[in-house]
This record gives structure tokens, C-alpha cells and sequence, in this order.
């Protein structure tokens, strides 16, 4: 998950079939991202694989930017957007690459799925937006979820402790929580700033964020073909098209919508997992998966229930 603008919060939703194939498609990418940081980190190491994640994006990003004319914006933000970065990129991705260590993909993307509920959490700290009745139920289902999942074993690699498995589910959700904090900076301070300024400003902060851990903790031996393409995947594609397709979602279809993507992802992930990884896909977590998917949908606003008033004497 990222940060959204608000000079695209106010778009007209247009026709479903002009976005359902970019929310389909995020989707896709956004799982695939678990699969990629799994491969890296277990060659690279967390903090050097979020590294070379961001500085790709940040060199895809950055020339289209400057072809677009929005460089005179980008050096009138920096200060903000390259502060977003660090928690919308650079804490996130390297917790979720230490997470990986441990935890299989599929567990990871289905605990990211709370992003919009930390969200709400924070707007609720920052903005005073005290949640309706029902978004507030929703945080509380979505959270027994995690709750349950973290009970048990559940999407453990081979050989992990469950004192590793702890910290694993704790570092997941810090970076769910970087990612509220960072929807929320964004609104405070970029407000109205180009989308793609945004984007690439905050992966170039990401990347001078993580530069100095990731030097002194390059791996000794160098890391596989195999490791490379992964992360060149996650850069270009799961991180750099995907920022351009997120934002052209919210354009087209309203935030509201394309915080639909969060329900797609673990099933992508758990697909890619299965398929590439052999990981075990268990009852508990698709259990665990729809607890947490319905408290984010009400949550989030995008299912609405009206809780029950007393009757009036």
C-alpha cells in the first residue's frame, strides 16, 4: 500500500471497465512484490533488498518525471516528499523483507491487508476524524483477525521459532502502521502536489534513507542472477508502474475504489506462493484472511452497517 493526493481525491468516477483492468493489474503486481522481496532478501538481506528496491524505482520514476515537466515541483517539495518516503518506502519495504525472512509470503500479504485500518487509525490521531460505529467495528474485527492469526503458526517457513514468527507478524505491522502515518503526512503537507512528483520524491528519500545500512550490510558473497532479477522486478514493476498505476486508479475510479486493491492482493500473493515457492496454504489463514477482509471493508467505509439503535420510550 501507498499514499494518495488529494488533487485526486475529488476526480469523477468514470466507466468500471476504464479501471477495473488497472485495479486487476495493481493487484497482481502488489502480490508479486511479496514473492520478489522473498527471493532478495534471502540473498541480499532486508535492509540492502528494500535499498535496491527503492533506488530502482527512484531511477525509473525519476526521468519521467523530468520528462513531464514536473522537476521545478519536485525541488520546490522535496523536503516533504522525501520525508513521506522514509515511511511510506523505506521503513515498510524493510520491515516486510525482515518479516520474509521468517514468515512465508502469503501470511505477509494477508497482514498487510490492514493497512487501510491503521489508516483510519491514525487519520482518527491526527485529523480528529473519530470513526463511525461501524468503521470502528471494523477496526475491531479486523484486528481479532491479526489476533488469530498471530495464534498460531500459521505461514511459518521451515525451521522458524514462533519467538521469530512474533517478531515477524510485529515487523508487518509497523510497516502497516509507516504506511498510515504516511497517508496522512501526505495529506497534511503534499496536498495538492502532482501525484508522480510525490512518487518519485518519495523513493528518492526512501533511497538516501536506506543507503548507509544497506552499504554496511551488503552481503559478503554476491548475491545470484536470480536474486538481481527479482529485485529488478520489484523495482520497476512493483514498485515504479505500479505507483503510476495506483495513482491513475485514483483518478479514474475514487480513492474509495482503488482501496479495493487491498482485498486482491493476498489473494495474488497466496497464489504466487503456492505456485513458485511451494508454500502451504492452511485453513487458518484463509480463515484468519476473511476476518481481517471484512474488518477492513468496514473499516474503510466501502461496506457499510448500520448498528442496531435502542428504541425510544
Amino acid at each position: 500500500m501507498t499514499t494518495t493526493n488529494n488533487n485526486t481525491a475529488a476526480a469523477k468516477p468514470v466507466s468500471p471497465s476504464a479501471w477495473l483492468i488497472d485495479l486487476v493489474l495493481l493487484g497482481a503486481l502488489w502480490g508479486a512484490s511479496f514473492l520478489f522481496m522473498r527471493i532478495g532478501a534471502a540473498e541480499f538481506g532486508a535492509l540492502p533488498t528494500a535499498a535496491v528496491r527503492v533506488g530502482i524505482a527512484a531511477l525509473f520514476l525519476l526521468p519521467i518525471a523530468l520528462l513531464r515537466g514536473q522537476g521545478p515541483s519536485l525541488a520546490k517539495h522535496w523536503k516533504a516528499s522525501f520525508a513521506v518516503g522514509v515511511f511510506n518506502s523505506g521503513m515498510p519495504f524493510a520491515l516486510f523483507c525482515f518479516a520474509l525472512l521468517t514468515i512465508n509470503t502469503g501470511l505477509a500479504a494477508v497482514l498487510n491487508a490492514t493497512v487501510p485500518m491503521f489508516g483510519a487509525l491514525v487519520a482518527w490521531a491526527w485529523f480528529r476524524e473519530r470513526p463511525s460505529g461501524s468503521r470502528m467495528l471494523g477496526l475491531v474485527i479486523g484486528f481479532a483477525g491479526v489476533a488469530m492469526l498471530a495464534s498460531r503458526s500459521a505461514g511459518l517457513q521451515t525451521g522458524a521459532s514462533d519467538h521469530a514468527a512474533l517478531l515477524a507478524v510485529l515487523a508487518c505491522l509497523g510497516a502497516c502502521l509507516c504506511y498510515g502515518i504516511s497517508a496522512s503526512a501526505t495529506r497534511a503537507h503534499l496536498s495538492g502536489v502532482p501525484a508522480l512528483t510525490t512518487a518519485t520524491g518519495s523513493q528518492l528519500g526512501a533511497t538516501l534513507f536506506l543507503a548507509i545500512p544497506a552499504f554496511w550490510l551488503w552481503p559478503a558473497q554476491m548475491p545470484s542472477l536470480r536474486a538481481w532479477l527479482a529485485l529488478l522486478a520489484l523495482g520497476v514493476a512493483c514498485t515504479g508502474v505500479a505507483y503510476i498505476l495506483f495513482f491513475r486508479l485514483i483518478a479514474r475510479a475514487g480513492p474509495a475504489r482503488a482501496l479495493t486493491v487491498t482485498f486482491l492482493v493476498p489473494v495474488f500473493a497466496l497464489f504466487y506462493g503456492a505456485v513458485f515457492l511451494d508454500e502451504r496454504i492452511t485453513q487458518w489463514m484463509l480463515i484468519c484472511a476473511a476476518v481481517i477482509v471484512c474488518g477492513v471493508a468496514l473499516s474503510t467505509g466501502i461496506v457499510k452497517f448500520r448498528l442496531p439503535r435502542k428504541a425510544s420510550a
